[in-house]
């Protein structure tokens, strides 16, 4: 072990290096989750392991736990359900002991009140009126007796429960802070020994009022930073309890979990264990690191259909794993103590189970243990076909028989029962996985979370470094790529506006993405309503009455259809001013932002850097602009010039237009002089209304949209393609603007490549160093194939292709950049900069 931690004393370092360098580089982060990663890297360098046992309460969490560890630390009896939480670490040899932390007298009530619930029992004085503790345990004896016994039932459960809370809240009262849990030592206590303490936190109504009991045990299973988590029952009758467990399991420091399932009593999973199945699945910190036990297989041993449903439920299940185990804990545990006990002891009935044994008057009751082990000779058929041939007599009592069979067989049967109960391959299992798997399978995760990572580095920097070395080292080859280079990058520049403009032109027709666009084009729609209702409002009669006579003198009366077709002239042509209006001030806002995403784009500064100037753009969006601005002027003349002729619907039967116009008539036609006409005045401008409400929609709902964008789309996208094909003719000039410069960029490129090389070079030799940390402490657990790539010499080699047979001299590797070892890693070496 001292060995393994030299090896991987710079792990964290050497993974760290390796984040670091990811993290440098911006088009990878993105594209890593180091999440994985550092979660690994934190379970594999941790100085603890937490292993937490999760399951239903009366599962036998706690009595697995005891078997494990050959020990009765931990409290175990059905129906106890209490929020204390156990956590058993490793301490040296004579310096076990115990730290115990209480609950408050708040979380006591407040479990006490979830208990009485629970038992549905009418209680309504309160728990600090003398006498209603002892009243409450009372009526708990009483329904422990009506049921049978304390684990007859739940509710007989729930009752014995409640029954060792009271006690508990009465003994250790003093203990208790109102509100705060209050910590204590085993020394407080005078415990001269951890089994005293264990003995005082094992006692049933102290350990109902526990918080927490933290055990530091002399045990190999602990060594290592393992440690042992008790957890509440999930379906713990206080829910905060239950929360209690979730939320551990849920913990990212938790790094494995052992499931204690009850399927073997109940035949199926239950709700809660499905939901504390899922829980473990979303943990990442967690992995493939769960046990799953299914405790109390004797029930199945009496039962054909019990068998048969959990053998279903793992086949279905749990088909996936191996770390699957059917236990007894009970008959586990107790049989590894009976081959401590013997004959003089009465096989434990004097010593293990003495408290048990004891009853009134003199009277022995029966141990669980005794009960289970009497149904395994007499009726678990488990010995058939054994050389055992225990024998159940009715007329002796369960004690007396559980003595004779074990005088008759003694040793052998007790090893018998210890195979049949599971214990020992659950034992075996998680010790081999704690003591031989753990850490080869932590650096295991470890070294595929990281390989994604080193492959990308890896990829990048010999893409980088071939980029590098197959750059022209020298000015004059330097000042040749360029020129040669020079019509490529016109091209390219042309393209990038070419599709620039593309996209600008698809969000603004073919979506509604271009906010700015959307924004003017709704002020448009919004001023041509509102100018129809402002000219509505403002036409006279009275006006247009008076030209109408003064046009033709001879005349005095002016028929309704001469005030209609004035009104449509009048109408027509304000809406199209405005329109016209409109449709320049829209124009110059689309072609402002153009302009300023023109300016503002990396290709126009490219531009600049090629030609001294914008190569013409500028200049030519402004022609467009006013090709554009004309085109949307005639447009919005001639839509507006269509309003003066009625829609064909105006005089349709059964409209509102033909009912209107009749109402118009009839009122304006009741006479002959001025007034009638003034009279029908509203009438006629509802009239008017019906008809260019219609048309005013048509054209800001449904035509002149259209219009703009099949505008914009045909003059941009062609001046777009010209402007490309433009700036292809302008190599000469490029060529002669790139001579005034050439030979400064020249020596600046090549400082540049020489100063990239070297970046290249710390990077390099930064990973190759921490990928050997790494792959040292793989080595030392014997996971050679795991071991991450280094970057070596071969992968450093530049090729060539034959259009860079100029530059050949050039591209090739400059070997005297880099030095290597005998092994072949990478040493960094000291370059001259130009």
């Amino acid at each position: 072990m001292a060995d393994t931690f030299s090896h991987c004393s710079s792990l964290q370092q050497d993974v760290t290096q390796v984040l670091q360098l990811l993290h440098q580089e911006p088009g990878l982060r993105s594209q890593q989750d180091t999440t994985p990663v550092q979660g690994s890297l934190k379970k594999a360098v941790s100085p603890t392991f937490e292993i937490v046992f999760a399951g239903a309460f009366s599962a036998g969490k706690s009595m697995l736990i005891n078997a494990l560890l050959g020990r009765k630390l931990l409290y175990s009896a059905e129906g106890h359900a209490t929020g204390t939480e156990c956590r058993i670490a490793y301490a040296e040899d004579g310096q076990e002991r115990v730290v115990l932390t209480f609950l408050s007298e708040a979380e006591v009530r407040e479990q006490i009140q979830a208990l009485i619930g629970r038992l549905q029992l009418q209680i309504q004085a309160s728990l600090q009126q003398p006498g209603v503790l002892k009243q409450l345990e009372q009526i708990c004896q009483s329904i422990i007796q009506e049921e049978g016994g304390e684990t007859r039932s739940d509710k007989a459960k729930q009752a014995n429960a409640l029954k060792l809370l009271l006690e508990g809240y009465s003994t250790n009262r003093d203990r208790l802070s109102p509100n705060q849990n209050a910590t204590y030592s085993m020394e407080q206590f005078n415990f001269s020994n951890l089994q005293e303490a264990a003995s005082y936190a094992r006692r049933g109504s102290n350990s109902a009022v526990l918080k927490r009991i933290e055990y530091f045990c002399c045990h190999d299973l602990l060594k290592d930073g393992n440690v042992l988590i008790d957890t509440p029952g999930i379906d713990a009758p206080v829910r905060k309890d239950a929360e209690l467990t979730y939320a551990k399991i849920e913990d990212p420091d938790t790094s494995a979990v052992v499931c204690v399932l009850k399927t073997a009593e109940t035949g199926e999973l239950t709700a809660e264990e499905t939901e504390l199945l899922e829980k473990i699945r979303r943990n990442p910190s967690i992995r493939d690191r769960v046990f799953y036990v299914f405790n109390r297989v004797d029930r199945t041993w009496y039962n054909t259909q019990l068998r048969q449903r959990l053998d279903q439920c793992i086949s279905n299940q749990f088909q996936d794993t191996t770390r699957v185990f059917r236990t007894s804990g009970l008959l586990g545990f107790y049989g590894r103590q009976l081959k401590e006990t013997d004959q003089y002891n009465r096989f434990g009935l004097d010593s293990l189970f003495a408290e048990e044994v004891q009853g009134q008057n003199g009277h022995e009751e029966v141990p669980l243990f005794v009960t289970e082990f009497n149904n395994y000779c007499g009726n678990s058929g488990k010995l058939i076909g054994s050389e055992f041939r225990p024998e159940i007599r009715g007329y002796e009592s369960p004690n007396e028989n559980y003595l004779r069979i074990l005088s008759s067989y003694g040793t052998s049967l007790i090893d018998q029962l210890i195979e049949h109960s599971g214990v020992e391959q659950f034992r075996q299992g998680i010790t081999r996985y704690l003591q031989e798997e753990k850490r080869p399978l932590l650096f295991s995760n470890l070294a595929d979370d990281l390989h994604p990572v080193c492959i990308a580095l890896r990829k990048l920097y010999l893409e980088q470094w071939q980029a590098v070395q197959s750059q022209p080292q020298e000015i004059e080859a330097i000042k040749s790529q360029k020129l040669r280079q020079l019509s490529k990058d016109l091209k390219n520049v042309g393209d990038r506006h070419r599709q620039d403009m593309e996209a600008l032109i698809n969000q603004t027709v073919a979506s509604n993405g271009n906010a700015e666009f959307e924004r003017d084009f709704r002020q448009l729609q919004a001023k041509m309503v509102s100018r129809l209702d402002e000219l509505l409002n403002t036409f006279s009669v009275e006006g247009v009455y008076q030209q109408a006579q003064a046009s033709h003198r001879r005349n005095s009366v002016v028929p309704l259809l001469g005030i209609l077709s004035e009104a449509f002239y009048y109408l027509a042509n304000g809406l199209e001013d405005l329109l016209v209006s409109c449709s320049e001030e829209l124009t110059l806002r689309f072609f402002q932002q153009l302009i300023s995403r023109v300016q503002t784009s990396d290709y126009s500064r490219e531009i600049y850097r090629l030609l001294g100037n914008d190569g013409g753009i500028e200049q030519r969006l402004h022609q467009v602009q006013q090709q554009v601005t004309a085109a949307l002027i005639n447009e919005a003349r001639t839509e507006c010039d269509r309003y003066v002729r009625e829609r064909p619907e105006f005089f349709s039967e059964g409209t509102a237009s033909v009912w209107q116009l009749r109402q118009t008539l009839q009122q304006s036609c009741r006479g002959y002089d001025y007034q009638s006409m003034i009279d029908a005045e509203p009438a006629i401008r509802q009239l008017l209304k019906l008809d260019f409400e219609q048309k005013v929609g048509d054209t800001v709902l449904r035509t002149f949209r259209q219009t703009i964008n099949q505008t914009l789309n045909s003059h941009l996208l062609s001046a777009a393609q010209a402007q490309a094909d433009s700036l292809l003719h302008e190599y000469d000039h490029a060529r002669a603007y790139l001579a005034q410069t050439l030979d400064k960029e020249a020596a600046e490129k090549v400082i540049q490549n020489q100063r990239l090389k070297v970046e290249i070079q710390t990077k390099v030799e930064l990973l190759n160093e921490a990928i050997s940390g790494i792959n040292a402490c793989l080595e030392v657990h014997q996971l050679d194939r795991k071991k991450l790539s280094l970057i070596s010499r071969d992968d450093l080699v530049v090729t060539t292709s034959d259009e860079d047979d100029l530059e050949a001299s050039h591209a090739e590797l400059d070997h005297s950049s880099f030095q290597f070892t005998e092994s072949g890693s990478l040493t960094p070496s000291v370059l001259e900069v130009v």
